[in-house]
């Protein structure tokens, strides 16, 4: 081969080596890794009900227009609401509201909008939030509370009780009307559906 011949040759080789180093350099990396995201799994029923029981009573029932249920965590968010909470003595507390809500964790259940409450033993209740916390089985109407039963008229900024609001705690600024009495506390508390009443911290009653 020619001199000229083998420089030529030189070349094409250098130019096929060059060609083959873009080609690798230009091939496109494998793309990130993209996070395997799980959205949650949401159910959702109309006119359904959901129930807590123990040791097979039912405690409490809660129907609503609509339920949307997180199948992860079983917790649920509920609209057009009618309730029910059952006492060990027959009595029951009823409540209709705009919504609700379930935690699966706890057990707790907090309603809220529209609220009106009544006991089958003659109370009516209002309020802004009625909590149901499973732990010590309490009702607690929360926010502007008030309480109405015969004769007597009570408010606060919550009522709470342990036996569908028979036995309850009123606090924070307690208001009661009972006949031709008026009285104000910090706290009342009442064992009987308020028959009888303990005020506690700066009460003041008038009679007549």
């Amino acid at each position: 081969m020619s001199r000229k011949g083998k420089i030529l040759t030189g070349i094409g080789i250098a130019l096929f080596l060059a060609l083959v180093v873009w080609a690798v350099r230009s091939v496109p990396g494998a793309p990130p890794a993209q996070q395997d995201t799980d959205p949650s799994h949401v159910m959702s029923y109309d006119g359904n009900t959901i129930s807590e029981e123990k040791n097979g009573r039912k405690i409490w029932e809660l129907t609503a227009d609509h339920i949307e249920m997180d199948m992860d965590t079983k917790n649920a968010s509920m609209t057009g609401i009618t309730g029910h909470f059952y006492e060990d003595d027959g009595r029951v507390v009823d409540v209709t509201a705009q919504k609700a809500s379930y935690d699966a964790q706890t057990k707790n259940v907090t309603i809220e909008g529209g609220i009106a409450i009544t006991t089958s033993d003659g109370a009516a209740l209002k309020s802004d939030q009625l909590l149901w916390t499973a732990d010590d089985e309490t009702l607690t109407a929360k926010g502007n509370a008030y309480v109405a039963k015969d004769d007597m008229q009570a408010s606060g900024g919550s009522i709470s009780s342990s036996n569908g609001f028979k036995k309850i705690e009123i606090d924070d600024h307690v208001y009661i009307v009972k006949g031709d009495m008026q009285a104000t506390g910090d706290k009342l508390e009442s064992d009987d559906g308020i028959e009888k009443i303990r005020l506690i911290g700066h009460a003041h009653i008038t009679k007549g």
